[in-house]
Formats: C-alpha cells, structure tokens, sequence
C-alpha cells in the first residue's frame, strides 16, 4: 500500500475543525471543476446537461416536466460525481489490484449506469409527449 503523504492544514478540508461557508462551498465548487476536467464520461453526461434544456425550450414542456428534466439531470451528474470520488479514494488506498476496490468500483459504477438508463428512459417519455402535444397543435387545423 503507498503511504499518504501529508499536505498542509489549509489544504485538508477533512482534518480541518473549522470551516468557513464560504471555503466550503469553494471547496464544493473544486470538485465540480475537477469532474469536468479529469473524467471523460462526466463529460459526457455534462454535454447532455447543456442540450436537454435546450430541448426543453423547443419543445415548450410545462412546468412540472421541466422540475422532473432538471431533477433527473442533477441526479446523474450528482452519481456520476459520487463514481468518480469513489474511483479517486480507491487509487489513494492501493495501486494493486485488489478483488473488493474492483467490485466496489463495478457497483458505483453500476449506480450511473442504472440512473443514466432510467433518466434516460423517463427523458425519452417526457420528450416524446412534449413532442406529439407540440405537433398536434401545429397539425390541428383551426376552425
């Protein structure tokens, strides 16, 4: 196992007793900036976080779609984030394989595949109504 080496107080927002609000939400901000730059599939589901509103606008959805659109975007990105922190701890402890970091890492990443295929799935329901209630008022003809 690789030893820790030990960083500055100031640096270490877990052994730090105290903290302000405003070094906390820093430090929260961090490691939104750090998923974007260091993990390729956060990305990915980033992308996707930028297009679907865009969709939404388009397709006019109604207020309780866009709750549930935003709702199922911050949930996948929250998974994807919880992945890659667990993804992180896991090269601290070791650099060798080890058979329970492996199945704890297919778990996490379990999780974002489970999220993104039912956000998926419930985005593609939502979509395609908000859809065909938008083409069937373009297609009704007015009396």
């Amino acid at each position: 196992m690789p030893i820790m080496t030990e960083a500055p107080l100031e640096n270490c927002a877990f052994i730090c007793p105290k903290r302000t609000w405003r070094r906390k939400f820093d430090d929260a901000f961090r490691g939104v900036i750090q998923s974007i730059r260091q993990q390729s599939s956060y990305r990915v589901h980033f992308v996707f976080a930028l297009v679907v509103p865009i969709l939404a606008l388009l397709l006019k959805l109604h207020l309780w779609e866009w709750c549930f659109v935003i709702l199922l975007i911050a949930v996948v990105i929250a998974t994807e984030m919880l992945n890659s922190a667990i993804e992180t701890l896991s090269r601290v402890i070791t650099d060798e394989y080890d058979e329970r970091i492996r199945q704890a890492l297919d778990i996490s990443g379990g999780a974002v595949l489970v999220v993104s295929i039912f956000a998926a799935i419930l985005g593609t329901v939502i979509f395609a109504t908000a859809f065909l209630r938008l083409l069937a008022f373009y297609l009704t003809p007015l009396s």
